[in-house]
């Protein structure tokens, strides 16, 4: 490193500087050497660094400047959902009266954090046109793997064992075939036409009396409303199987459709991405299922309910699958998602989706000049390009993802879905002005003027940070966890 600021700490370390100060203690001092099994005991100190607590607090404000979150700039990931996180809903869900609560109090003295629940569960019904919806998910795969475990729990109640396959379009989220067989299921894939939309002949070729549901994101993967979803609803049903939702992408359709009413049987949400719960280090999340009325009496157990004024957790549901999360769900995100639903209002949700869908096609018809746009039509909150016209002149999608670092940006989604060659997935969202997506724009048309006139320096990207283009697959498997002096 060049500067004081970003030196390493072990290499900053004098001997006899002092990081902390503590008060002095005023309780008696534990004998914890006597406390510990004696191959636990260190025979020498550890070699920690000793440095001053302003270069301690200068080496982590450095390392945090590395990173790249919503806070520090545009983050076009197709299918994620990066969008703000209003800072009102941080405040809230640090309320003490939320803030502070425990999941064993009696529930008298959890009133207030039971009645939001239970709004938000209400909110979120009317949302999606479910008649029933549980919070105790913790993130959307874990709502995949819920709602799938509810369809078969209905199969079986009904006798009907021999339902074991679960279809899914072959533009689905990764998730979805990966959480059918974690569930118990086989996984078979539909095909989807060259308009980027489920083949309604290849799915009346796989259903049958085998299939226990269809896994679908409306819209889809590729930003494209499945225009045909009622027939596919219907083609499903008179087979005898569910119609399941992946709410990833519902952003695009918020107060303008619901899930019920294309006819979805089963849907789960992402309140860490339609409804700003913070999406990024790996969670925690929010993946609440809404279920049809047949299938309420196999939702895990407890279930917020109300009765007469008070609000309870319901045990007594005898065909529940059971607890799929200890306590009840994620609950700060949950407020957090509840403080924006009540923000928002309905005729905000429904600018969340115009905007969405604005932005997207903004970006699309502008960047279509420059690179392949697979599907040329109207997409929603999403869109799919294809470096496929790069690729010939020796820049790949992945060199470009690359190159868009040297400017500051997060790369978008790349080679996702499997069924776009060289496939680039951009996602605006609806919370960035024109102004940011015109600078992106700007730079993804100057990389691909540089993919024609000077392809070396894309290929070689990047180039301004502080670490150089990685051997990915080998830190992926064999990461260094541990400091190695140059």
């Amino acid at each position: 490193m060049h500067n004081h600021d970003q030196a390493l700490i072990f290499e900053s370390s004098t001997p006899g500087r002092i990081g902390y100060s503590l008060p002095e203690m005023d309780v008696q001092e534990l004998d914890l050497v006597s406390l510990l099994p004696e191959g636990y005991i260190r025979e020498e100190e550890a070699e920690l660094p000793e440095v001053s607590e302003l270069d301690i607090m200068r080496h982590y404000t450095a390392l945090s400047k590395r990173n790249h979150g919503l806070d520090s700039g545009f983050y076009p990931l197709g299918s994620c959902t990066m969008k703000y996180n209003p800072k009102i809903n941080e405040n809230v869900a640090r309320y003490n009266g939320f803030a502070h609560v425990h999941p064993l109090q009696d529930e008298s003295s959890v009133q207030g954090a039971l009645g939001l629940l239970y709004d938000l569960q209400e909110h979120l019904i009317e949302i999606t046109g479910m008649d029933e919806v549980t919070l105790q998910s913790a993130a959307g795969a874990h709502g995949e793997w819920t709602g799938l475990m509810l369809i078969r729990a209905y199969h079986e109640a009904n006798g009907d064992m021999k339902r074991t396959k679960v279809i899914v379009p072959d533009s689905a989220h990764g998730t979805n075939p990966a959480s059918a067989t974690i569930a118990g299921f086989d996984t078979i894939t539909v095909k989807s036409t060259d308009k980027g939309l489920v083949d309604l002949e290849d799915l009346r070729r796989v259903v049958g009396e085998d299939t226990a549901a269809l896994m679908l994101t409306n819209p889809n993967t590729l930003g494209l409303f499945e225009e045909e979803i009622l027939e596919i609803a219907e083609i499903v049903h008179q087979a005898g199987g569910k119609v399941y939702y992946d709410g990833a992408n519902l952003n695009a359709v918020l107060s303008k459709a619901r899930p019920g009413d294309m006819g979805f049987d089963v849907v789960h949400l992402n309140l860490h991405k339609t409804f700003t719960g913070p999406h990024g280090g790996g969670g925690p999340g929010s993946g609440p299922v809404g279920v049809k009325a047949d299938l309420i009496p196999f939702l895990p157990k407890p279930i917020i309910s109300k009765r007469g004024e008070e609000f309870v957790l319901d045990y007594d549901r005898p065909q529940s699958i059971g607890r799929v999360k200890p306590f009840y769900g994620n609950f700060g995100i949950n407020v957090r998602a509840y403080t924006y639903i009540r923000s928002m209002g309905p005729d905000g949700l429904k600018a969340v989706t115009e905007y969405a869908v604005l932005n997207a096609n903004y970006m699309m018809r502008r960047l279509a000049e420059h690179y392949d746009l697979p599907f040329d039509k109207h997409c929603k909150h999403e869109f799919v390009l294809s470096g496929k016209r790069q690729k010939k002149l020796g820049v790949r999608t992945l060199d470009i993802a690359k190159r868009l670092l040297d400017f500051g940006y997060h790369p978008p989604t790349i080679y996702f879905p499997l069924n776009v060659e060289e496939c680039i997935m951009i996602e605006p969202t609806e919370t960035e002005s024109k102004e940011t997506l015109d600078s992106f724009v700007d730079i993804m048309i100057q990389i691909a003027k540089e993919a024609e006139e000077n392809p070396e320096i894309v290929q070689e990207a990047p180039h301004t940070t502080v670490v150089g283009r990685l051997d990915e697959t080998l830190a992926a498997r064999k990461p260094i966890l541990k400091y190695q002096k140059n």
